[in-house]
């Protein structure tokens, strides 16, 4: 069975139903699976083959990578994974599936769903269920156990060379100049972070992530998303980066044009993860070029192997511009409360920079970080005495100054009320050789207190008494581009 074919047995027994109980009325072939559909589940078997990367080419081999699967995918979606059934052959030459007799192969048993209910089928998501997303996957990454063998610059050379040799191996369809142009570059990015790349392993960025995280294995039900079909047969590809991890998804949502819910996305992954992760999370924001360029790559040989060669051409030239990334700059928006500082920034950061664009660090989050609070918690006054608020401000400003120098666009989103906070923003960008743009943002006292009254589960917890206070306040001479929304 090693040519990957299903033994005839088996495969018999499971169009008929599956010891009769169902009717089979879908069967589906991946690159290493087989799905056979039944009403309310789906038997997914390992193909007997043996790709580098994988290899299925026995039974116990086969009957481990479903046990793991099962295992691992009940992390994230234990509703839609059921067990592993033996299939096995009985005293009476029988083929069944209630695990007595001559064990013949195995099978993971999935709850059936609806298909058009995967969001690589649906419309690019909005950006309030992207920001969600990106939380989500940040919980899981913070609750995951430690890995070590795909981390550090070991894990990486290892995806890179196995790209390298993908690639080398598809027949035609993909320019031969660009592919070896695409690994020179590669090469020079990857030996650039290498000792990063190891500082991460040792600070503890590596878990046993998800490892396939792109849209098509990201499930929406009840208005929730649910992570399925991860990597269960290689410790290398499941053991990563958290970085390497969610850098699929933003770079599946960008080539797919969801460029706004792919910032989000970063974004709320970003502000989840620094509620659990070593404050070096920043600094590491410099791999997320290579890493989104490796998942790129992965997906062009991916393509060019199932025949889908513009498709492939596309992931090829998309690597290639992740590792050409703009230099970084840095944009203040300031205002009074309700004046649309977070909308506009919202607005501004999926264009600015190398995609999915820039970091947007919004005051208000990081004070609920500060304070050990979920983002839409409403902390009492004390949050917002001035040396509370003194403590945001320090931590907005140091943040900012790593993210530059991991060469990532910012947005910084806050009040800014006070004239030295204001200096002391423009320096940063000035000590990083980044451009600098303050924007002011203003609106009628009306429509801020209008904005303000129909908030609902928001960062912020301005009210008309915060902005009663703050229209009181000479904030001195503003010498920022005003603007309104």
């Amino acid at each position: 069975m090693a040519d990957g074919l299903l033994a005839p047995e088996v495969e018999a027994w499971l169009r008929a139903g599956a010891d009769g109980r169902w009717a089979c009325d879908r069967v589906e072939e991946t690159s290493i699976s087989w799905l056979y559909f039944y009403p309310g589940r789906v038997l997914k078997l390992k193909k007997p083959l043996d790709l580098g990367f994988v290899d299925f080419t026995t039974p116990d081999r086969r009957r481990w990578a479903a046990q793991r699967e099962v295992a691992f995918n009940r992390r994230t979606a234990p509703d839609v994974y059921r067990r592993v059934i033996t299939i096995s052959r009985g005293a009476e030459g029988r083929v069944g599936g209630a695990g007595v007799g001559e064990p013949l192969d195995y099978a993971v048993e999935m709850r059936r769903f609806d298909e058009a209910a995967i969001l690589a089928n649906r419309p690019p998501p909005d950006g309030d269920f992207a920001e969600d997303l990106g939380r989500r996957i940040a919980r899981f990454h913070l609750t995951a156990d430690r890995g070590t063998s795909g981390c550090g610059a070991g894990g990486m050379d290892y995806v890179i060379r196995s790209n390298a040799d993908q690639l080398a191996g598809c027949n035609g369809g993909l320019d031969r100049a660009a592919v070896e142009g695409l690994g020179a570059a590669t090469t020079a990015a990857f030996e650039r972070l290498r000792s990063l790349l190891d500082e991460r392993m040792a600070e503890g960025f590596c878990r046993a992530c998800h490892g396939d995280l792109h849209l098509s294995n990201i499930l929406v039900e009840r208005g929730e998303p649910v992570l399925f079909d991860c990597i269960e047969f290689s410790d290398r590809l499941r053991e990563i980066d958290v970085g390497y991890d969610v850098a699929f998804l933003l770079m599946d949502l960008v080539h797919r044009g969801a460029a706004v819910a792919a910032n989000r996305a970063l974004n709320g992954w970003l502000d989840e993860a620094a509620r659990g992760m070593p404050a070096s999370l920043w600094r590491g924001l410099a791999t997320l070029p290579l890493f989104q360029s490796v998942r790129a790559c992965v997906r062009a040989h991916v393509n060019a192997r199932e025949g889908k060669a513009e498709a492939a051409r596309k992931y090829l030239s998309a690597a290639r511009r992740y590792l050409e990334a703009p230099a970084p700059q840095l944009i203040a928006v300031g205002g009074l409360s309700g004046s649309g500082k977070s909308t506009h920034a919202r607005r501004l950061a999926p264009d600015l920079g190398g995609a999915p664009g820039a970091v947007v660090l919004r005051s208000d989050e990081l004070r609920k970080r500060l304070w050990g609070v979920a983002p839409t918690k409403k902390l009492g006054p004390e949050a917002y005495e001035p040396e509370a608020t003194a403590k945001v401000y320090e931590a907005l400003f140091s943040t900012a100054r790593e993210v530059l120098q991991a060469g990532r666009c910012v947005i910084a989103d806050a009040a800014f009320l006070e004239p030295p906070h204001r200096v002391r923003i423009e320096a940063i960008a000035r000590e990083a050789g980044a451009p600098f743009e303050g924007i002011w943002m203003e609106a009628p006292e009306v429509v801020l207190r209008g904005r303000l009254a129909s908030r609902v589960a928001d960062a912020s917890d301005a009210d008309a008494q915060v902005l009663s206070t703050q229209l009181a306040r000479d904030v001195g001479a503003i010498e920022w581009r005003r603007m309104s929304v």
